[in-house]
């Protein structure tokens, strides 16, 4: 039995009232100051891990000027704070001990669209792609490309001066920043805008802070102006952040957003902003350039620059071999081909856009002419990507690179802390040949990929910072980093801000340094702003690169094993992929519902792995008290279960916030899918459960629904009796008492019975290898999991008509725990006793040579996963069997005349099995129907997720997201189907509509009348 474990005790918490203070003076917004709270924004994609007091969600600027407000009281005058975005941030520069201010749960508003003007009005916490989605149907965009850009706020963009891919073109953030709406350190709220001369003289008449600040930094501009053209570099990626060469603008307008954009939190707290929106390109296509070696990449892409296409990306052979084993790679795998003069080590990816179709033809062509003649000609072969779906693809590839570069097996790992250099384009070559050197002199391996055209490079060294000798190399490698970059007249800084590097800014800045101090004290004059980044009042020292506590101060306590055991839990490396604020994506539905980190596959493995540290500390090993638990009997330990439960004494283990985080997961997988790292929340969710219940006692609920594959088929012969519970108001109550709600009615239809009846055998492993070879090719096993079968078993006899229609002979798999309930409540013993008995008699049928297809995604696909290591055979999805028997399929005109079909995907296929959905559009197309697949994220129900009560307000708003208004804007001609048994549930019970599985729809269109009544 697991002990209890005390959370951190040893970190800073401010003045007891100060809380209480805020909500005095008015504060609306959240107030976390709990350990689980703690814990998850202690990290971003950076190396270090600092625990803050507390953490701020505001509602409105007023929330903000309170907090000003209070802080500036003199109780309260000991207290920092940091405002943070997405928390992505490679250099730690929303890391604090102080208190994180969050504008991303509440203020992330679009307030205004101006499609005359090409303006909007933006809170600080809305995502980039959720401004651009809003922006598209007036044919506009937000121009700065981020390889985040799913999850990046736009105040997180302002406050890193953020750029990307395309950024000679575009620019940076800063170059489209119109306004920003910022909250001063003493509370003032004030717009800044560009100023002409009148204007400005006007505010440096001011005798407030505001008046002090433009005379700062107007008295600096013009005295410094010699020295800031002498020492700020001439690069697309000029320093960021008290940016005193840009002061002025092109029309001699003064600009105080010059200083704040990048300025990281330092200067003031972002509110709103006010943006410059550009054209959506009309036409654009990508080259994408095959190499040999990394090196001749990079010198060609000095050849593509030249030819004026709009951008350039290269990859090295690290980062493009390991995203041939992401699920992106199954889309645009035909665009990187083997080629057979060589292996490919190196790709450019060059963009071309075009206002019509014939200019785009016409810059193709010079191109490609290009790389074809004399000395260009050294590539192996190049593909060219026109379709818009393709090429978002291939950038979705480009922009998960920073993360897959995380998804390596072992403790030694590629790390951010030199990873976003830029030198002079011209130099970037021979750079990059001194950069790769310096890190093989280490004996380090890396992964590169970079924005050429803007000499922008990113690199991560793989290191294991549990070890000394690899915590020394931080050092060593950033400091001979700085020297490299500095004599190829680049700078550190090039993208991803400064942080923990701040260090390095008076190097950087050199005499100009003592300038940007006085502007930070006009801001800020007693340093509560983000302190020790970017710039510090004199005699105050900046943050160093080896004196914040690093992450890997934490995984040293844990252990390689005990990390390792744990599905990467103790390696998510912050990059946020699962912060996704896409409602249409299936990543992360609890996030989506909730907005709250805790809740995401980055907060829930940041709490595993405090958890682990927390065992570790008192030598426990997990590993060893799940098979002491195990090999204990349940009701020895009752008495203790029962005690620890109402002990008062508990109520601050932190396993308790732990299980919080856990509970609102869906174990819908995503996360084991697209999550760059593979960081599996249902993998190690179950190991964590089966420890935390072997202390505390269970919920009602989960005996019950741990039970279910085992009691379903006697609740079937009491089928009256149970419809009656679940259908009535009294037993709807009793029910939620139990912890469960809206469980669905049995129906009438017996499969076994009607598989009997039809003269359909049970595959019995006898039965089958009685069958001659050529029987067995001709035949097909149904395996059908118990929800299926007893709740929808009309999808099951669907199937066997269908295969009939198709000349083959199917079998019923015999009835079968397949054991996933169990698994995702973490009865892991449990689970694995009714897995082994399965996985033999599955690899039984398998060994005989006939083909298993599963009905249900989620239960099938548990068989390629939970089952690991323990059944060899492949249960096939129902696509999968049919793409291999597509001549056997037929239909006629008159069967689809005037129909349109429309599939919606259940979200663990579409992310855990990647061919899926082109494969149910490849099967549709061999009918002669274009399917359409529906772009929806999860429909809430996620298997048992959706019927305990506890539940359910989630489901239901995860089910409004994406899934009801795909129904709501279905016509009578539509024929929608969904994959999903669970998702079908979820449709039944709260639209009260029948949605068909494909196997349903095939066999009615292959039939000589078909009926599609829904």
């Amino acid at each position: 039995m697991i002990p209890r474990l005390r959370p951190n005790a040893s970190i800073p918490v401010p003045p007891a009232d100060f809380f209480q203070r805020l909500v005095e003076a008015g504060f609306e917004g959240d107030i976390e100051t709990g350990p689980a709270s703690r814990t998850v924004f202690s990290t971003d994609n950076s190396i270090y891990q600092v625990e803050p007091a507390g953490i701020l969600f505001p509602r409105g600027v007023e929330d903000l000027q309170i907090t000003a407000a209070v802080l500036a009281e003199p109780a309260f005058r000991g207290i920092t704070v940091a405002p943070r975005g997405g928390g992505t941030g490679t250099n730690g520069q929303s890391l604090t001990s102080g208190i994180v201010v969050d504008c991303s749960r509440h203020m992330n508003s679009i307030l205004e669209i101006d499609p005359i003007r090409r303006i909007a009005r933006v809170q600080a916490g809305v995502v980039k792609d959720q401004l651009n989605q809003a922006l598209k149907p007036y044919g506009l965009f937000f121009a700065p490309e981020l390889s985040t850009s799913n999850r990046a706020t736009i105040g997180g963009m302002v406050s890193t001066d953020a750029c990307g891919q395309g950024s000679c073109l575009y620019g940076k953030t800063s170059n489209h920043v119109l306004g920003l709406r910022i909250v001063l350190a003493d509370g003032t709220d004030w717009w800044s805008r560009p100023l002409d001369e009148t204007a400005l003289e006007e505010i440096v008449g001011r005798q407030d802070c505001v008046g002090e600040i433009h005379r700062t930094v107007e008295r600096i501009a013009w005295e410094k102006r010699d020295r800031i053209a002498e020492i700020f570099p001439k690069l697309n990626r000029y320093m960021t952040g008290y940016d005193l060469a840009h002061i002025r603008r092109g029309d001699g307008r003064f600009d105080l957003n010059a200083i704040l954009c990048g300025s990281e939190g330092t200067l003031a707290i972002i509110a709103e902003a006010e943006l410059n929106l550009l054209p959506i390109p009309a036409h654009a296509a990508l080259i994408n350039i095959r190499y040999g070696d990394f090196n001749t990449a990079l010198e060609d892409a000095r050849t593509l620059v030249a030819l004026k296409v709009a951008s350039v990306e290269t990859v090295d052979e690290k980062v493009l071999g390991l995203a041939r084993g992401d699920i992106v790679w199954t889309g645009i795998a035909r665009f990187f081909p083997d080629d057979a003069g060589g292996t490919t080590n190196g790709i450019n990816i060059a963009e071309v856009l075009a206002d019509d179709e014939s200019e785009l033809e016409r810059k193709l062509a010079e191109v490609t002419a290009a790389l074809a003649t004399g000395a260009n000609a050294r590539h192996l072969g190049y593909t060219i990507a026109r379709d818009h779906a393709d090429v978002e693809a291939i950038w979705s590839m480009r922009k998960r690179a920073v993360g897959l570069l995380g998804n390596v097996d072992g403790p030694v790992r590629p790390v951010a802390f030199v990873e976003d250099t830029a030198v002079p384009p011209e130099n970037l070559a021979a750079y990059i040949r001194e950069f790769r050197a310096l890190l093989d002199d280490a004996g380090l391996s890396y992964g590169m990929f970079g924005h050429v055209d803007a000499g922008v490079l990113h690199v991560r060294p793989a290191l294991d910072l549990t070890r000394n000798d690899h915590v020394r190399l931080v050092r060593e490698v950033s400091d001979a980093v700085v020297a490299l970059t500095r004599r190829y007249g680049g700078v550190l800084w090039g993208e991803h801000g400064k942080g923990v590097r701040s260090e390095y800014v008076p190097d950087f800045f050199g005499d100009l340094y003592p300038s940007l101090q006085e502007i930070k004290r006009a801001f800020d004059p007693e340093n509560r702003l983000n302190p020790g980044k970017i710039a510090s009042p004199s005699g105050q020292a900046l943050l160093k690169i080896d004196e914040v506590p690093l992450g890997g101060d934490i995984d040293r306590i844990i252990g390689n094993e005990i990390r390792a055991a744990f599905d990467n839990a103790a390696y998510c490396n912050g990059n946020g992929a699962c912060f996704d604020f896409d409602e249409t994506s299936p990543m992360c539905p609890s996030y989506k519902a909730t907005r709250d980190r805790r809740f995401s596959p980055k907060g829930r493995a940041a709490l595993m792995r405090e958890w682990l540290r927390l065992l570790a500390e008192k030598g426990i090993d997990p590993r060893q008290e799940a098979k002491r638990l195990r090999q204990s009997v349940p009701l020895a330990s009752f008495a203790r279960r029962v005690f620890n439960s109402l002990n008062p004494q508990n109520r601050d283990d932190f396993s308790h916030e732990v299980r919080a985080s856990m509970d609102t997961c869906l174990a819908c997988k995503a996360c084991a899918g697209q999550c760059p790292v593979k960081v599996s929340v249902p993998a190690f969710r179950s190991k964590f459960l089966e420890l935390y219940y072997g202390r505390y006692l269970r919920p009602l609920k989960d005996p019950l629904v741990a039970a279910i594959e085992t009691t379903l088929p006697l609740v079937h012969r009491i089928r009256p009796a149970y419809n009656l519970v679940v259908g009535t108001h009294a037993g709807r109550m009793m029910m939620r008492i139990a912890g469960l709600t809206s469980l669905p009615r049995l129906p009438r239809i017996s499969l076994a019975k009607e598989a009997a009846r039809l003269g359909v055998p049970l595959a019995t492993p006898q039965r089958i290898e009685a069958l001659s070879p050529s029987e067995r090719q001709r035949s097909v096993i149904f395996v059908a999991d118990a929800f299926t079968a007893y709740f929808d078993p009309a999808v099951a006899l669907g199937a066997i008509a269908l295969a009939r229609k198709m000349g083959l002979s199917p079998f019923l798999a015999a009835s079968h725990v397949n054991g996933k309930a169990l698994h995702v409540h973490g009865y892991l013993g449990r689970f694995e006793a009714a897995a082994e008995r399965t996985a033999h008699y599955l690899q039984r049928l398998d060994d005989a040579g006939v083909a298993l297809v599963g009905l249900d995604p989620s239960m099938t696909l548990a068989f390629r996963s939970e089952y690991k290591g323990v059944l060899k055979a492949t249960i096939l999805l129902p696509q999968e069997w049919l793409v291999a028997n597509l001549s056997r399929l037929a239909t006629s005109p008159s069967a689809i005349k005037g129909k349109s079909f429309r599939l919606m995907a259940h979200c663990t296929e579409r992310t855990n099995a990647p061919a899926s959905v082109a494969q149910w559009k490849q099967v549709f197309a061999s009918l002669g129907i274009d399917l359409q697949t529906a772009q929806t994220g999860c429909c809430g129900m996620a298997g048992t997720f959706g019927h305990e009560a506890s539940n359910r307000a989630i489901s239901e708003r995860l089910y409004a997201m994406s899934w009801k208004p795909e129904l709501d804007a279905a016509g009578e001609g539509d024929i929608l189907m969904a994959t999903g048994y669970s998702c079908r549930s979820q449709v039944k019970e709260i639209d009260d509509r029948r949605i068909s599985h494909p196997f349903q729809v095939i066999g009615r269109i292959i039939a000589e009348k078909p009926d599609f009544a829904q």
